[in-house]
């Protein structure tokens, strides 16, 4: 290695980018030096020469050797704490929230904080003419557990696709009043949560329709807005008028097998245009001052969003694509539309989550976290300051897409994400948790390390990211918000990342089909953890139906990425399985209730039955690596809201997991060999 590469590699090592990585098969991929410089010009940290990352290791030494205290510590709330550095030094600690002084005083040979409230802080320090701040996080030792949130030790629940739902009332796509509709159900047949796919914010004038490629994640989806339940037009002559008005295509809507998404959204977003106009003219106390009273609530954030909201509809939904809009104001009206339109999707949720609660499910709703926004969205553009730029998040190949993916989303850049005080990341956070009993993150690996991928064609690399602080933001939220914390912690997942998430009180994530030792048996059942959340399947795998019938394997070799002869090979490996399954769950009938049998018995704390496998639906929701050549996101359910209650098998799974006893270690099973 040359003098030149070793400072790169120094310098790519200072910046959290990982000198490489293994793949699923253990073999070790080295980071390019073409790799580190993208990467690290990604972060804001100049590498194009060998004269630029002598630059920046200069900078980065000398910005450390000023330095006598640390940038950041992590007490635990509620305890008083001794911080062993500040000898000489005048210190004041302020909330970060509101600038407000906490506590000051004079160290002696260290600095005593009083018992802080979780949140974050900063703490400043001078030592004659210097000036230090360091940030403080105060966090709860652990996340709370389902049994203090809910007196119980383990719950069962239904998980779907909130745009797939079918009711006799929506206009075409599953809104949030089908979600309230949903959550009663299934609080009627003992069911403690109702989880839904994400509900971030798509962009009202972007035709994107996964919600894990979400605009922002800060702000809700507006789409899922039913517009016969707009507070303030409560027995509206005018407001009925208008919708009566579009009862023939709110029919054909209805009618479609998938979701018409583009037809859905522009005679959603021309209606809810109509609405605002009547709520103007129309619209009575208390609606008018709660709506005022969210939008001082949301503050600059609300404003800043609303503006690209606004401008989108001038210039387009890929910001990259504006022009200089510095000196452009944009309309007022239109981001009073847009504000107004946030505080009806949060009316209509939080409304759902205490509906839930009312119809007995104890945690209420289970929200999804996504990675990351869409790179031409608003969150990428509010958020510039602290995101990656030239790159995108992805992952290497593995089980889930065998030639990797690129999914085309913003990761924050850990250095300027900790220069704001975490504050996008902590917004992201409160929003989601805010009318939920229980939030999963997706991909919670991101937490510890992202997969980047520079848009210049160099190979992808990782960047760490700061983990241990990322998650007592996550404790800080969550204590705020009273829920628990679900990550999904699939793929390749680093040594003792499952140890340390579970010891800060986070859910795991078990998913029955990739429940294999590494000789390829499925393992015990009654070994499993306690500390997850336990399901068959996920939005991404085959559903129970599809699983059965090698559905998944039939796609990979219809796309090419598997030929005949592997594909011949995939369904003898999974007859096997499923014969193991079915051994598994012992007096079982059939293969799903095999399936659901073996999770009933599970010790797990949490158990998610997908609304799908349910109704024996053989399509997965979302078919990884694919955007149209598989119908992802767009399948509806075959069965109405409304009729769902008769629908036997929903019934037949309430019993089953409402009076299986967990199995224990001691009992003997079948075997679960999968030859």
């Amino acid at each position: 290695m040359n003098p030149i590469d070793a400072k790169l590699v120094t310098l790519a090592k200072r910046c959290r980018i990982l000198s490489q990585y293994k793949d699923m098969q253990g073999r070790v991929h080295v980071t390019s030096p073409d790799t580190q410089r993208a990467l690290l010009n990604s972060i804001g940290v100049e590498a194009d020469s060998d004269a630029t990352v002598q630059k920046s290791l200069t900078k980065l030494n000398a910005q450390a050797k000023q330095r006598q205290f640390p940038e950041e510590v992590i007490v635990e709330s509620g305890n008083a704490f001794q911080l062993a550095f500040g000898e000489g030094a005048a210190w004041t600690l302020r909330a970060d929230d509101d600038m407000a002084d906490v506590a000051n005083g004079i160290a002696g040979g260290d600095i005593s904080l009083p018992p802080l409230a979780s949140g974050v802080y900063e703490l400043t320090t001078r030592v004659g003419d210097q000036t230090e701040v360091v940030r403080i996080l105060a966090a709860p030792r652990r996340l709370a557990s389902v049994q203090s949130l809910t007196g119980v030790e383990r719950l069962w629940g239904i998980n779907l696709a909130l745009y797939s739902l079918r009711s006799t009332r929506n206009s075409g796509l599953g809104d949030y009043e089908d979600l309230a509709g949903m959550a009663t159900l299934a609080g009627n047949i003992g069911a403690g949560f109702v989880g839904v796919n994400p509900t971030h914010n798509m962009g009202f004038a972007d035709s994107s329709i996964s919600p894990y490629s979400p605009s922002h994640r800060g702000f809700l989806n507006t789409t899922h807005i039913a517009l016969d339940a707009i507070p303030g037009l409560e027995g509206s002559r005018r407001a009925h008028q208008i919708l009566a008005k579009e009862a023939s295509q709110f029919a054909l809507l209805r009618a479609s097998e998938e979701v018409s998404y583009q037809p859905h959204k522009a005679l959603h977003c021309r209606l809810m245009d109509a609405l605002f106009a009547v709520f103007l003219d129309e619209a009575k106390d208390p609606a008018p001052t709660q709506l005022q009273a969210f939008i001082q609530d949301a503050g600059p954030e609300l404003q800043r969003f609303a503006e690209f909201e606004a401008l989108s509809e001038v210039y387009g939904s890929d910001w990259r694509d504006w022009p200089d809009v510095r000196q452009v104001e944009p309309d007022p009206e239109r981001m009073q539309f847009h504000m107004w339109m946030q505080w009806v999707a949060d009316h209509q949720l939080q409304d759902t989550q205490r509906r839930a609660k009312a119809a007995g499910l104890s945690l209420g709703l289970y929200l999804d976290l996504a990675v990351g926004p869409r790179r031409s969205g608003a969150e990428s553009w509010c958020e510039r300051a602290s995101i990656a730029q030239d790159v995108s998040i992805g992952a290497p190949p593995d089980h889930l897409s065998p030639e990797g993916q690129n999914w085309d989303l913003s990761a924050f850049a850990p250095s300027k994400l900790q220069r704001a005080n975490y504050r996008p990341f902590r917004r992201i956070l409160a929003q989601t948790m805010r009318h939920a009993g229980v939030v999963r993150i997706d991909h919670v690996l991101g937490l510890n390390r992202s997969f980047l991928i520079p848009d210049n064609g160099c190979p992808g690399g990782y960047i760490r990211q700061p983990l241990e602080s990322l998650i007592a933001i996550i404790k800080i939220e969550a204590e705020r918000n009273n829920g628990a914390v679900i990550g999904e912690d699939l793929g390749l997942v680093p040594p003792n990342f499952r140890a340390t998430m579970r010891n800060h009180g986070f859910y795991g994530y078990s998913v029955l089909q990739y429940e294999k030792t590494k000789t390829g048996r499925f393992r015990n059942p009654a070994k499993g953890r306690a500390q997850v959340l336990s399901c068959f399947a996920t939005h991404d795998t085959p559903t129970v139906k599809g699983y059965e019938t090698g559905c998944d394997i039939k796609w990979w070799q219809r796309l090419g990425w598997i030929d005949e002869h592997q594909a011949k090979s995939a369904q003898r490996d999974r007859t096997k399985d499923f014969a193991a399954l079915t051994r598994i769950a012992d007096r079982a009938t059939d293969f799903h209730s095999s399936v659901h049998a073996i999770l009933a018995r599970s010790p797990a704390s949490l158990i998610s039955i997908q609304l799908d496998d349910i109704l024996g639906v053989a399509e997965a929701q979302n078919l990884p690596g694919t955007i149209d050549e598989h119908p992802n996101w767009r399948r509806k359910y075959p069965v109405r809201l409304e009729d769902l209650s008769k629908f036997k098998g929903l019934r037949q799974l309430s019993d089953m997991m409402t009076h299986a006893r967990p199995t224990r270690k001691k009992e003997a099973l079948h075997d679960f060999s999968n030859s």
